[in-house]
């Protein structure tokens, strides 16, 4: 006999209160489930910060319906009962036997595939929702996609743009032109950024605290430290890191989007994505702050056109490509690359000043800026030639706001150019002269940017020249690469083989 009549999933990066999956919800016939998978935070080996702000936010969404007097069905670590997702869910339907189940549709392909086979194994309906949190829907993408050769964020950008009316007038980008590109993105120089307000801290309430103590209960073997734990956790603190951004480092954030500094994290960069990827922010919210930050003169077009494209363009057009190409392109391994990651990843232990700073400020803070991700600990990877699989459960596991949707495109294209264009129409390769430029972390480490051999040689600058050897066959054809690949030219026989050697030698050394 039905108990219910419907059973409403709520995973845990779907803490929307206008979720699809709530509407018509009555109470009385109606329930939501909801549940702490330990097995969830052991897939990847995810730092301590990520399995806390996912439970102290699903924790807290709990609370918010309970008040409702929704009745939710909830399960925490330590209940009685299954660890894994799908053994939570067989729990709750003997339990409560709805008459079918409703979700909206989850942000990663395994998730989906899992709760599919588990309903059709119960003989329970499973109505799955457009998730309306995102501005373009998984079919609108698939609209844009049909008949192109290459996707191309930039041409998404622009049609994103049309549709919404963000940043346009009469029917054209305001300002005259898509983006700003060349007004943002310089570095700090010398003297170092200027006082920058830290962004807005949210101490831990009773519910967040008993998170944190069940985490490092549940979970003490896991890299990462709680000490530091200050994310917003509920959809009103997500609202206020929005108006603190706004209000304090919108203005400089295009020009400095891409510098980093030593011992300084946060910079001018908003802190927002994982209570966007949690679903307690709506990008469209984010989106309409930055643009009415312009209109009333508090931030230059640049920063705040180059703070919208991530949204409304790298954002949406991220969860496009993973859904357009999953389940295969998990697999993706266009350089052919199998080193393996190497384990100072997990620690931080290694004498490259930019590597040293990131990754303990990562362990710590389960955070790292777009930067940092993309030309720090990404670009060593790509030159090292790090398996595409390992660098993304690596990203997946350490950041707070790793959902796979977003995190996986990010790091096996863009970042590691293992789907050969899909993402990027290059792969963003550097030597140790871009980070030196774009911060100060070489002042004072051990290694010169501009050497590429010997005992001084920047591994980040030794690799650089090695890949571009090592693929130089590939590179060739891909026309952005043709001022890299023509460096070669410069290199005779000795000094490439001296390049290979001290390459072999590095790898050899963190093997």
């Amino acid at each position: 006999m039905t108990h219910l009549r419907r059973l409403v999933l709520v995973l845990g990066d779907q803490l929307d209160a206008a979720s699809a999956a709530l509407d018509d919800f009555d109470p009385k016939q109606d329930a939501v489930w909801m549940a702490e998978a330990k097995q969830e935070g052991a897939k990847v080996w995810s730092t301590k910060a990520r399995i806390a702000v996912f439970l102290a936010a699903m924790r807290h969404f709990r609370d918010e319906l309970r008040a409702r007097r929704w009745t939710v069905d909830y399960r925490a670590l330590g209940d009685p009962g299954e660890e894994t997702l799908a053994g939570q869910l067989r729990a709750a339907v003997a339990r409560l036997r709805p008459g079918k189940l409703v979700m909206v549709e989850a942000g990663e392909w395994a998730v989906a595939q899992e709760i599919e086979r588990e309903a059709a194994a119960l003989g329970l309906a499973l109505e799955v929702r457009a998730d309306r949190h995102f501005i373009c829907s998984r079919e609108g993408f698939l609209r844009h996609a049909h008949g192109r050769k290459q996707l191309r964020m930039e041409y998404f950008y622009r049609e994103m743009r049309q549709q919404t009316g963000v940043l346009m007038q009469a029917g054209q980008p305001v300002g005259g032109q898509w983006n700003f590109d060349a007004d943002n993105r310089e570095s700090f120089g010398r003297d170092g950024p200027e006082l920058v307000a830290a962004p807005q801290r949210f101490v831990p309430d009773a519910v967040t605290r008993g998170v944190l103590a069940d985490v490092e209960r549940y979970f003490p073997d896991h890299p990462g430290s709680l000490d530091d734990f200050d994310w917003p956790v509920n959809a009103a603190q997500a609202q206020e890191a929005l108006a603190d951004f706004v209000a304090h480092r919108l203005a400089d954030f295009g020009r400095y989007q891409d510098a980093m500094w030593q011992g300084e994290p946060w910079l001018f960069h908003s802190r927002l994505s994982a209570a966007m990827n949690l679903k307690l922010l709506p990008p469209r919210d984010v989106i309409a702050a930055a643009e009415k930050a312009w209109h009333e003169k508090r931030a230059p077009l640049a920063a705040v056109e180059g703070f919208i494209r991530q949204i409304l363009g790298w954002r949406e057009f991220v969860r496009g490509v993973y859904w357009h190409h999953m389940p295969e392109y998990l697999g993706r391994n266009a350089m052919d690359a199998h080193e393996p990651l190497p384990a100072f990843y997990w620690t931080g232990e290694t004498d490259m000043r930019c590597l040293h700073d990131t990754i303990t400020q990562t362990l710590r803070l389960g955070y790292a800026h777009h930067i940092q991700r993309l030309m720090v600990t990404g670009l060593f990877a790509l030159l090292y030639g790090v398996d595409p699989r390992q660098v993304h459960e690596w990203y997946l596991a350490v950041y707070v706001d790793a959902v796979e949707w977003v995190e996986l495109p990010n790091t096996l294209g863009m970042s590691q150019y293992a789907d050969h264009g899909v993402m990027a129409s290059k792969p963003y390769v550097a030597s140790g002269k871009y980070i030196q430029r774009m911060s100060n972390y070489c002042a004072g480490c051990r290694y010169d940017p501009a050497e590429r051999t010997g005992p001084n040689a920047c591994p980040f600058t030794t690799l650089y020249w090695d890949y571009l050897l090592r693929h130089e066959p590939t590179l060739r054809l891909n026309q952005r690469m043709s001022m890299q690949v023509r460096n070669l030219a410069r290199l005779d026989a000795e000094a490439r083989a001296e390049i290979t050697a001290q390459a072999r030698a590095l790898r050899a050394s963190l093997a």
